[in-house]
This record gives C-alpha cells, structure tokens and sequence, in this order.
C-alpha cells in the first residue's frame, strides 16, 4: 500500500486516488487542483469538462507568468483577470475523479454526497529530451511531470438550521439608544 501526504480522519466514510509521473505540466495542474479543491465531486467534474470545453476558465493564482487576462477570470477574486484552460491537465483530473469515484463505489459510499476534502500536486523528475540549436549546439528540451493524489470524504447531509426562541443579543450601546428613545420610566 502507498502512503499519502495526509491521512484522514475517518477511513471508512472516504476514498483516494493519485497518479504517479503524469505528462502533464506541474504548474497549471496546481492551479486546476486549486480550483477544484473543496468542490462536491458532480460540480468539479462538470466545471473541468466546462474548462475542457472552454466555457469556464481556471484563475492563474500562483504560477502566471505570461498567462493572458480573459473576461472568464473576472469570475473569481484573482489579480489581473489571468486564467487559462489547460486541456490536458483537466482531462487528467477528470480520469482522476472517475477512478476515486469507481473507489468509492467500491467501498460502498454515496457518490453524490463526496467532497475533494484534500488535493495534492508534487513536482516529479524531469524527463529530458534534447533541441537543437545554431551552430551545432544542443540544448536540454525538459518536461516537468507531477504527481497527483487526491481525498475525497463523503459528507453528512446538510441540516437546516433550526430558529431558536432566545432573543438576539443586543450591544449595550444599543440598549442605551433604545432606553433614551423611551424616555425615563416612572
């Protein structure tokens, strides 16, 4: 068995998936797991098939160097307006939400009620291929891989709050204004 940078809480009630040297570039799939973590499992998968598409954007937060401004990106709290549609990153985690959602399938959980509770992506080695230069020159042509792994817990359903019968606390300075406005008492 592999072990993750985080354990859960509760084993029984989550699941894990990860990917191990995925060719796909470190720095956008960060900000795709960004975007994703903290989602229900059916939004994040139909939000990366929108990015696939090109009807949502993923915010640039971290790495965005050279990353264009685009109308989509407004959407969300991000500097400058910058985000982008990593194709392939996105696709890569939805083969991953499709494999935790066959885990917990597996393990018996509600699939509709599962939350990406924990993403993690770490760079992996470089893998190195060579471009050639003018006058006879070669130059490294890297690619930087990364490893993925991901929790997914199913939450509890959600109970409404009930009203209590207690009055609201009021400031004192509330109260004051409000003994002012009645007058002395006799």
């Amino acid at each position: 068995m592999v072990r993750y940078a985080k354990e859960t809480e509760n084993p029984a009630k989550s699941c894990k998936a990860r990917g191990f040297h995925l060719r796909t570039h470190f720095k956008t799939s960060r900000e795709v797991a960004q975007a994703i973590k903290g989602m229900h499992l059916r939004k994040a998968t139909k939000y990366l098939k929108d990015v696939v598409a090109k009807k949502q954007i993923i915010p640039m937060r971290r790495f965005m160097g050279g990353v264009g401004r685009h109308a989509q990106a407004k959407a969300f709290n991000t500097s400058g307006s910058l985000g982008a549609w990593p194709k392939k990153s996105a696709t890569i985690f939805l083969d991953l939400l499709k494999n935790a959602e066959s885990n917990a399938e597996v393990k018996g959980l509600e699939v509709d009620s599962l939350v990406i509770e924990y993403i993690q992506v770490n760079r992996a080695p470089q893998m190195r291929r060579r471009t050639y230069r003018a006058h006879g020159r070669i130059n490294p042509f890297m690619c930087s891989p990364c490893h993925v792994e991901m929790i997914l817990t199913e939450t509890e359903s959600i109970v409404s709050k009930e009203d209590d019968d207690a009055p609201k606390k009021k400031s004192k300075k509330k109260e004051a204004r409000q003994r002012a406005k009645l007058g002395p008492l006799e």
